[in-house]
């Protein structure tokens, strides 16, 4: 496949799709170090691969269906970027030769789903908060970990409680909790957890 776009724009196109979820033009930058200035991003929003939109002011990037299946058919048959050494031309076959078993087998879905699930957490916990260590509804954050089974969640969020910058706790108003808050609660010692709070990385 010729390489239509520039490493930037593909960069872009393949991080939204794995973190599956609108990323704002900052996060791309200082997060993930992808930049996408108006002449990078132009021809994916022209070609329909991925929207970009204003939220209170801020430029937002969302990958389109189209960008997806643009990034499937970009990874089996995408040259690696142009002036790459052989280690990356390495990578890039291999990468090609796993995606496609995964897309032949119906497999390639759950595999994206299958992200680290504490960077999923930390990440929907930033996207939700206000302030700094704002206490945010576990129900809230469920809902942004790509249907991730809630055993595994619960799981995860044990282990980061044992860092001590990731803090869980109940609701005292017991009559404001719908349905969804008691189904997202974690059960510790015998006292159910509604409400996440993470401490900001030093």
């Amino acid at each position: 496949m010729p390489e239509t776009y520039s490493p930037q724009a593909r960069a872009a196109l393949m991080q939204l799709m794995l973190e599956d979820r609108a990323i704002s033009h900052k996060e791309l930058g200082e997060r993930f170090k992808i930049k996408i200035p108006p002449q990078v991003r132009g021809p994916l929003n022209d070609d329909e691969l991925m929207s970009t939109s204003k939220e209170g002011g801020k430029l937002v990037h969302e990958i389109t269906d189209r960008g997806i299946a643009w990034c499937l058919n970009d990874l089996v048959g995408g040259d690696a970027p142009t002036q790459s050494g052989p280690l990356a031309r390495a990578h890039t076959e291999m990468l090609r030769r796993i995606v496609g078993f995964l897309h032949r087998r119906g497999l390639f879905a759950e595999a994206l789903r299958s992200g680290d699930l504490e960077s999923l957490i930390r990440s929907a916990y930033s996207d939700l908060a206000t302030a700094p260590e704002d206490w945010i509804r576990l129900a809230r954050i469920r809902t942004r970990l790509n249907g991730a089974d809630k055993s595994e969640v619960d799981d995860a969020l044990l282990e980061m409680m044992k860092t001590g910058t990731v803090h869980l706790a109940p609701d005292s108003n017991t009559k404001m909790l719908t349905s969804e808050d008691r189904a997202a609660a974690v059960r510790i010692g015998g006292e159910d957890l509604h409400l996440i709070a993470i401490e900001e990385r030093s």
